[in-house]
């Protein structure tokens, strides 16, 4: 059982949801974020998604775009990214990792040298936007080979075909985006995204975590209430942007640490779960 499918039992026998924060690496400097990644375990996340910095990060909203222009000016690279995984790694062997990015890097790199080298580093799941599940079985393959889950997108859009197929290929989490846009991009529907929960559960048999669209600790509680994992990006990252760098730490922490507190507070509902 991998870390990431550890979590999800354990917290299902706890009766809590999952709280996934998202930053992007290297953002604002390399050097801060090995202690971002601590300060989110601190905050009580118990998954977390690093986004690779990419140029045209097309399903991201203009929040996580600075993010990745940000990392870029830096040099921030994807081995670069998978470096700063196995520092994470050397403290912390319990907190699952998934890389969140494009495709370009990773076949720049070839897949099978990026399923290895990201093993290697400590990484737990990988979600490429941009690989859809019709053209993706070689490499959910190849990254099963190396007990990495592969994680997909499912959106309001999404046929029951294109479910059956993410259902057939993912582990680990499906990640439903919770409204039509980018990262950020408008304020999300509850009552939409519990309709569509059920029909996503029927069909897989993993857990799903909703994400794009949740900005505070009330909007987190609701969506616990109704998924089992609940990711929270932009309004991290807007955290990170406004904030010099000594105080960025402790500002990430105020904020998700509230996120928590709701998340934990939200009665999970019956068979839920």
């Amino acid at each position: 059982m991998g870390r990431i499918e550890q979590v999800f039992a354990r917290l299902q026998g706890e009766g809590r949801k999952a709280l996934i924060p998202f930053i992007t690496a290297g953002d604002p400097d390399p050097g801060l974020t090995v202690p971002l990644l601590q300060t989110l375990v601190r905050a009580g996340a118990d998954v977390i998604e690093l986004g690779v910095p990419f140029s045209d990060p097309m399903a991201d909203g203009p929040t996580i775009q600075r993010a990745s222009e940000r990392a870029l000016a830096k040099g921030v690279s994807l081995r670069q990214v998978l470096s700063l995984v196995a520092t994470f790694r050397g403290e912390d062997r319990a907190t699952p990792i998934v890389l969140m990015g494009y495709a370009n890097p990773i076949e720049a790199m070839g897949v099978e040298s990026f399923a290895a080298a990201a093993a290697a580093a400590g990484v737990d799941g990988v979600l490429v936007v941009d690989y859809p599940p019709e053209e993706s079985a070689d490499f959910a393959a190849a990254l099963q080979r190396h007990a990495i889950d592969p994680i997909f997108l499912l959106a309001p859009t999404s046929s029951d075909a294109r479910i059956a197929q993410v259902g057939a290929l993912a582990s680990g989490y499906i990640y439903y985006v919770s409204l039509k846009g980018v990262t950020g991009s408008a304020t999300l529907d509850v009552a939409a995204v519990a309709a569509r929960i059920p029909e996503i559960r029927a069909r897989t048999g993993v857990p799903v975590g909703v994400g794009f669209g949740i900005r505070d600790a009330a909007t987190a509680a609701a969506v616990a209430r109704i998924a089992d994992a609940v990711v929270v990006g932009s309004r991290l990252i807007e955290e990170i942007e406004r904030s010099p760098a000594a105080t960025a730490c402790d500002n990430v922490l105020t904020v998700l640490s509230g996120i928590r507190q709701a998340i934990d507070a939200a009665a999970p509902a019956t068979g839920e779960t």
